[in-house]
């Protein structure tokens, strides 16, 4: 189900692009997580309240506003679908065309006739589990050190992330979150790394940490694969690499 919901979040991202101010950054297509829907939730597309919610729960998109909701249900559906879908019911509630027109590759070949298919619930369970894990983490560690950042799931690498700036007297800015499966980790794992403007800050000299381990070929930083660890490891592995930074 990993990949099924990667492209299918990618139908939020193409909202954003279509009815969001754009901004150098990309962050007019990040999603959060909304626990209320269990949902992937994009920001408002419209004056009525209007977004575009992805369903853990029901593997549905769920068009909403303060006028009601449009629901499909993505099982069996093939991609032209969708977008016709989309097309028809952006018209309706704001006025306005959907384009599905990405500037990223996906590394998958998302064509017309592509189907979607809701392979495993139980897997899809988990995936939305570890969602929530990310954003209580996150969260808990944020407040730990009176840091301030918003916590978005950017469609292109799919990672739940914060970014904080002026961190210590150094001022530094730190990166964290938790990132799905990649080159570094073939399980999905959290992740903290420090910069000095736009550098990646070295850390061959760092200390071995008690949990994780540091890299420094390409991204630099700490990480710590997902397995059967609770909420508070998360956060001290995260405690424990900031502290690297910081002293």
């Amino acid at each position: 189900m990993d990949k099924m919901m990667y492209l299918a979040a990618q139908y939020l991202a193409a909202a954003g692009k279509s009815f969001v101010e754009h901004k150098p950054d990309d962050s007019h297509t990040n999603l959060s997580l909304s626990t209320e829907h269990k949902s992937l939730v994009t920001l408002e597309l419209g004056e009525n309240g209007d977004r575009l919610l992805l369903s853990y729960e029901h593997f549905s998109l769920k068009w909403i506003s303060r006028d009601g909701i449009e629901i499909t249900h993505l099982h069996n559906t093939r991609h032209a679908e969708n977008v016709k879908w989309l097309n028809e019911v952006s018209q309706q509630r704001i006025g306005k065309s959907y384009v599905f027109d990405l500037h990223y590759d996906l590394g998958y070949d998302l064509h017309e006739e592509f189907k979607f298919e809701l392979e495993n619930k139980e897997e899809l369970k988990d995936l939305y589990q570890r969602r929530v894990m990310a954003n209580n983490v996150l969260t808990s560690f944020l407040s730990r050190h009176s840091l301030s950042s918003e916590i978005r799931i950017w469609p292109h690498h799919f990672d739940t992330g914060a970014f904080v700036t002026d961190v210590g007297i150094q001022k530094l800015s730190i990166g964290l979150g938790m990132a799905i499966p990649d080159s570094m980790s073939e399980h999905y794992y959290f992740y903290l790394s420090g910069y000095n403007g736009r550098d990646g800050i070295d850390t061959s000299s760092f200390e071995q940490l008690t949990r994780g381990s540091w890299k420094n070929e390409g991204f630099k930083g700490a990480i710590l694969p997902i397995a059967e660890m609770k909420e508070k490891d998360a956060v001290q592995f995260l405690d424990e690499a900031m502290k690297a930074y910081i002293n």
